[in-house]
């Protein structure tokens, strides 16, 4: 005799068919990732009300002027002061290498002469390109017309 009652489902094991809803729930580095990724995009979006009150050095007129001569078109003002931020901090990474490789200039040279008393730092050419040459910026300096 049958040991099921008429009307009760008898257990399958078809792996087409449908999940339990323990299955179904979500494992907990399922939830973890979950709640990162909530994280992250309330930390975008944070950042992105930062940036509409943000003023970045280089003006959103000059931002504007080189996007257009790049074929860059986007009305989204955060959009282009988040690449204004990229181009200051690209600038700034620029003159603190070119500072570093002026100091290391100068101390090859300071045992040679004596103590000056001007101690001014110059942005020379020379630092520049050595700088700029990290970054995959080649330059040359200019021949010399008289």
């Amino acid at each position: 005799m049958d040991s099921t009652t008429p009307g009760t489902p008898t257990p399958t094991t078809d792996p087409a068919a449908p999940a339990t809803s323990a299955e179904a729930q979500p494992t907990t580095a399922d939830r973890l990732i979950s709640r990162s990724d909530i994280q992250s995009e309330k930390s975008l979006a944070e950042f992105l009300v930062q940036m509409d009150t943000y003023e970045p050095i280089v003006p959103d007129a000059l931002t504007d002027y080189y996007l257009a001569q790049a074929g860059f078109e986007c009305d989204d003002v955060r959009i282009k002061r988040l690449l204004a931020l990229a181009t200051q901090k690209f600038i700034s990474d620029v003159a603190a290498d070119a500072f570093q490789y002026n100091r290391i200039r100068q101390q090859g040279t300071k045992e040679k002469k004596f103590q000056q008393k001007d101690r001014r730092t110059v942005l020379t050419i020379e630092d520049l390109t050595a700088a700029l040459s990290e970054y995959g910026v080649n330059i040359k300096k200019p021949e010399y017309y008289s």
